[in-house]
């Protein structure tokens, strides 16, 4: 009792500067360090059969780092069937570090694909065949998932199949008839399905068959209106096949970060930049913009 009275007595600035860095630092470190001993010792795979499909991508000095989230997904209670890391640089794919090969051996698969920037992370899956029978799942390169990420994808996925789950989504704002600028977008806060749901990809999010096949369909036109947006093509893409985007749980779920791997983010440029507001005027059309409205309203929790 007198060790909780003397931590509320901490003034609660200080308090949240030593949550955060709790979040930002030591427990990504303590991550870290296991996860490169799991990578240095384990012989055990991390894939299994009847899962979904992961599919990564990765760049610049994040190549020397993916493997953490790789590890993070293989120690997961659901393993996927695929894990799939593309890379869009030669010299990358053949000169993989030490890390990464001992991975392939444990069930990675890494691929050379295309340069298609932020959409190789699933555009090469895509392309690449022309039926689509098991989910797919993307996972950014930065992050280091929890024990539960993958089954709880699953999990949502099984109980609302023409939905894009997600683990974290923002509710796009429309005001005078027209997409509101993206830093007005809140973060969703329910479990509602909408169409106005737009899912982040840093969380991870899972695709059914039928939103693979419309992706597929769809294209490379991502470089004429979003060539740095993935998330926003993702969404379009999602809103005229018809599914909508549900977050899964009511709290919206951030991952602990890998240390340093922010020195190189898009989202500084997409949204700290406002590089997302050129971005979307140029992939919304009058008809995505009809059914926001339409559906406008509070969410049901």
């Amino acid at each position: 009792m007198a060790e909780r009275k003397r931590i509320r007595n901490i003034p609660r600035s200080i308090r949240r500067r030593l949550r955060e860095f709790l979040i930002s630092t030591i427990l990504p470190s303590l991550a870290v360090y296991k996860l490169n001993a799991v990578n240095r010792s384990s012989t055990a795979s991390i894939i299994a059969p009847g899962g979904p499909e992961v599919s990564i991508t990765t760049y610049g000095r994040r190549f020397q780092s993916v493997h953490l989230t790789i590890e993070s997904i293989g120690l997961g209670t659901l393993l996927p069937s695929r894990i799939v890391l593309w890379l869009d640089k030669t010299e990358l794919y053949e000169a993989l570090p030490a890390p990464l090969l001992r991975l392939q051996k444990r069930g990675l698969e890494v691929l050379l694909s295309k340069d298609y920037g932020s959409h190789t992370k699933y555009y090469p899956y895509v392309s690449t065949r022309r039926r689509f029978y098991v989910p797919m799942v993307t996972a950014d390169d930065d992050q280091l998932y929890s024990r539960l990420w993958l089954s709880k994808l699953v999990e949502a996925n099984r109980a609302f199949p023409d939905c894009v789950n997600a683990h974290l989504a923002k509710r796009i704002q429309i005001r005078d008839g027209a997409i509101d600028e993206y830093a007005t977008w809140k973060i969703c806060t329910a479990t509602t399905a909408r169409f106005s749901h737009i899912a982040l990809g840093v969380s991870g999010v899972i695709y059914p068959p039928g939103m693979l096949a419309a992706l597929e369909n769809a294209g490379t036109d991502f470089f004429k209106c979003c060539p740095k947006a993935d998330d926003l093509w993702l969404h379009v893409q999602a809103v005229r096949a018809g599914f909508k985007v549900r977050q899964i749980a009511a709290r919206p779920m951030h991952f602990l970060q890998i240390p340093g791997s922010q020195v190189q983010a898009l989202w500084r440029d997409n949204c700290a930049g406002a590089g997302n507001d050129g971005q979307i005027r140029a992939t919304y059309t009058e008809r995505e913009i009809a059914i926001f409205l339409e559906e406008a309203g509070p969410e049901v929790h």
